[in-house]
Parts: C-alpha cells; structure tokens; sequence
C-alpha cells in the first residue's frame, strides 16, 4: 500500500517529487488541492441614475426636500450567476446583481435633518473562460450515520466552474431627486418586489411598495424618485478545482480589461480614478467590528 502513495517529500529522499533550491534545503513544492484560476478581469463599472428603494419613512421625506445627501453606502449582498454561452464551448456568462444598502441625510422643515435609508439593485454582465470537464465530484461525508441512510437523488450534469467576485464599497458620484415627469431618466434593473426579504431586512422598516405608489393602472404615479450614481471597482474569476505541485507566489491583480455590456460611459471622472490595487490586498491587521459588521443583513453579507 505505501507504493501507492503519492510522492511529495522531502529533498533527498526516494519518494521526492518536488524541487529543491540547495543541497540540503526543503523542498519548495507542496502537494496541494486548490481552485485553479482558469480566466480572470478586472473593472470599474459607473452606474449612473440609478433608482433607490425607499421605505415609507424616505419616500415621505423626498416628496417635500430636494436637498439629500449619500453618508454611506456599502455593498449589502451580491447575488452571482453562471451559464454556459451556447456555440462557444468553454466560454460562460457571469451575471451580478449587487444590492447596496445607502444611508441618506435630508433637510426637512425648520432647518432639521432627517435620516433614512435604502436599496440600490446593480447589475453587470461578464464573459469569461471556464474550461470544459465531463467529471463528477463526490466526497465523504463527516456524518457517520450516513452508511445506512437513505440516499439523496443524484444526476449526473455538465460540470459548471465557480464564479468569484470581489468589490470595494461603491463610490458615490452623485445623489438627486427627480420628478415624476423625469422617469425614463431612471436606470431600474427590478422592482420593489423583487429584493429578496433577507436584504430589505437590512433597512429601519420594510420597504414601499410600487403599488403603493404608482397605483393599480400600471403607470407611474406622481410620486419623486430619488437616484444615485455609483462607481464600482470589481475583480471577477473563474475557478475549477484540481490538484497541483505549486510553489508559493504574490498575489497578482489581472490585467485584461472585463468585456464591457457597451461602449458609451458618461462617467469620464470615474474612468480617470486609478485603479485601487491596495484595497485587495489582504491588510496585516483586521479591520474593527464595527466597520466589518456595517452592512450586516441578519447574517447576510
């Protein structure tokens, strides 16, 4: 049985698979299960009027001031997607919706603020290598009762790689409170009811409703809108599991640009800002509870 073991030892002996950098140093090569990075981009995405869910509270507010400003904002939960492209093997789509949570300060009557809070729904497409694979994984289980137990269904599917998204709280390049006349000018990817409940869950109270406001005929009522402009610095991969012999590197930022979903982009300002390489670093000291737990959703994000 132990010529069956796989060969990772140290330098100098039988069973050494690795390389060795001197006569009596260690080996520098680790046997190792990980997720291979099979295509990877990075971008800045500016999205630009894009409609805030309010609550009952802010949609109040906005209806009587114009005078509102963003005091944070943070990335409350990112849902990510994945599928193959058809005729083009190997290739996948990942779409991203990311929900960020914004807190606002408005200026109400007798010169007094007032704040409240809401959700912004981003979304971006990405196309990107994935690989092909005909395997099935399968792995042990820690349940040791599970010898005797009743199996669950399985199938065999097309083996689809992991997607992974990494972004930085946006940026906020402008905030402003539209008529109801200035509606087309309203960049809205969903509506109220489509925010899952674990994300609406985050805010002071739930949200308004779009019937609420636009009324039973389908228009769009006479109701304000309140719409922000974001920028969003994002790194995207794609990664497959395997197992390798590797020697230990610096993280590395990619440089191919993410396919862009089109070719006009108003935000010039945003464009000029360099790319912030240190905010995905990993920092040497832990960032304080306060600041990690901002944008706490009962558990989400």
């Amino acid at each position: 049985m132990a010529d069956n073991r796989f060969s990772c030892g140290p330098c100098g002996s039988s069973s050494s698979g690795g390389i060795c950098s001197g006569k009596d140093s260690a080996c520098k090569t680790v046997c190792m299960e990980t997720n291979r990075i099979l295509d990877s981009c990075r971008d800045r995405d500016c999205y630009e009027n894009v409609r805030v869910f309010l609550t009952d509270l802010g949609q109040e507010i906005i209806e009587h001031t114009s005078q509102v400003r963003v005091k944070d904002a943070c990335i409350a939960w990112t849902y990510i997607g994945i599928d193959p492209v058809q005729f083009n093997r190997g290739f996948f789509t990942i779409h991203i919706r990311f929900y960020v949570k914004l807190i606002f300060e408005a200026c109400t009557c007798g010169g007094r603020s007032q704040e409240f809070d809401g959700i912004a729904v981003l979304e971006k497409d990405v196309v990107l290598f994935g690989g092909d694979s005909n395997v099935s994984v399968f792995r042990s289980s820690s349940d040791g009762s599970a010898f005797c137990a009743e199996p669950e269904p399985c199938y065999k599917e097309r083996s689809v790689p992991t997607a992974v998204v990494e972004a930085v709280d946006p940026i906020v390049l402008g905030c402003r409170v539209l008529e109801p006349k200035h509606h087309d000018h309203v960049c809205c990817c969903c509506c109220a009811c489509d925010i899952p409940s674990s994300i609406s869950g985050c805010l002071s109270a739930p949200l308004c409703s779009d019937h609420d406001h636009h009324g039973d005929n389908g228009g769009h009522g006479d109701c304000r809108y309140l719409v922000v402009s974001l920028g969003i610095f994002s790194l995207v991969r794609v990664v497959r599991p395997a197992q390798y012999l590797v020697s230990a590197c610096e993280f590395v930022i990619p440089d191919k640009e993410c396919v862009a979903g089109s070719s006009s982009d108003p935000c010039e300002l945003f464009r000029s800002m360099a790319f912030p390489v240190s905010e995905f670093t990993p920092a040497p000291m832990p960032l304080p509870t306060s600041d990690r737990n901002r944008c706490g959703c009962n558990g989400v994000g």
